[in-house]
């Protein structure tokens, strides 16, 4: 398995989508063990890191996903578990080869990453905060396809009970890097994927 990490790595971006102009991104817990077991955890020793989700504290890494409106993976990247998903190596990673509109849930607002953003030519949505003194206004196609960011969520749930990226029966990291990678490239020969399809004007889009 380590002589095909490397390939196997390759391969996945090779089967990259493409951007489309609407694209979506967010970041999965990837836990390597319960978190009852942390101080007897050894493969992962001093490399993974606790970590804190919306479901709970976590001990191992993320997966940081783009995809574009079809399903398809554009980028990815992996990082410890400590890791903020606005860390400026990990968006610029993500965002490489994407233009347009970029949705993504309140775990990336930030004026500062807004305007890295803005200016390579990608234009960030994320919901409001409740108690945000500058509330500004949204087009309507915009809140529409905002609503619709839960496909990057079904993205997620497919690679881990379908392409199984996730386990703790894993022996050593390059295990870990071929067994995600694998599950990445495996995603991408699907036949259904998760996806948001126009279908006519008075509504722009619809969940597939």
């Amino acid at each position: 398995m380590p002589y095909t990490a490397f390939p196997m790595v390759f391969f996945a971006y090779s089967r990259s989508g493409k951007c489309t102009g609407t694209s979506f991104v967010d970041s999965t817990t990837i836990d390597v063990c319960d978190n009852h077991r942390i101080q007897q955890h050894k493969v992962f020793k001093n490399i993974a890191q606790r970590g804190k989700s919306s479901t709970g504290w976590f001990y191992g890494f993320k997966l940081h996903i783009s995809i574009n409106d079809c399903g398809e993976i554009l980028n990815f990247c992996f990082t410890c578990g400590n890791k903020d998903d606005r860390n400026p190596e990990v968006m610029e990673h993500l965002t490489k080869n994407i233009f347009g509109k970029l949705f993504a849930d309140k775990g990336y607002i930030s004026k500062k990453l807004a305007s890295q953003l803005q200016k390579n030519g990608i234009q960030l949505i994320t919901k409001q905060k409740k108690n945000s003194k500058t509330k500004s206004l949204m087009e309507l196609s915009d809140k529409i396809l905002l609503r619709k960011r839960a496909v990057i969520e079904s993205v997620n749930d497919f690679l881990k009970n379908i392409c199984q990226i996730e386990h703790s029966r894993h022996r050593s990291c390059c295990n870990f890097v071929v067994n995600l990678v694998s599950g990445i490239a495996a995603y991408s020969f699907l036949p259904k994927k998760p996806s948001i399809q126009p279908w006519n004007n008075a509504i722009p889009c619809r969940i597939l």
